[in-house]
């Protein structure tokens, strides 16, 4: 059986402009996960370097990181056409439900930033059977 738990949460940007300036400020507080183009766009997805427990822990360190930003790297923010914070949730047979919560004063700061929260959800793995054993 696999239980259902918080992942992660990426940092997902899209911009006609060149985010390298914006990624290079973060510096060693983000791992890269890539950036470059997709679809016509530049774009970053990144996540928070330390461990974090929590979809809001992680959703609050970044929004610690962008309001910190230089006006260059602030206005590269303010231009970009998409800012999300997507939560990765791995889905699994157990628990039958589970919360995440995501305090108001978080989502205060999300909105006043101009981004948006997406959920991701994974499916759940699955288990195949080897070759032989009984179904």
């Amino acid at each position: 059986m696999s239980a259902t738990h918080f992942w992660n949460v990426d940092l997902d940007i899209y911009s006609k402009r060149d985010l390298q300036s914006l990624v290079k400020r973060f510096g060693r507080k983000v791992i890269v996960l890539y950036i470059g183009r997709e679809r016509g766009k530049h774009c970053a997805h990144r996540e928070i370097a330390k461990n974090v427990r929590t979809a809001d822990a992680a959703i609050w360190a970044f929004c610690g990181l962008i309001e910190g930003l230089l006006k260059p790297e602030q206005a590269l923010w303010n231009a970009a056409t998409v800012r999300s914070f997507s939560i990765g949730i791995q889905a699994g047979t157990q628990p039958s439900s589970c919360d995440f919560t995501i305090r108001p004063k978080t989502v205060e700061a999300v909105s006043l930033l101009g981004a948006q929260i997406v959920l991701t959800i994974y499916a759940p793995k699955t288990v195949r059977a080897s070759k032989g054993a009984p179904k």
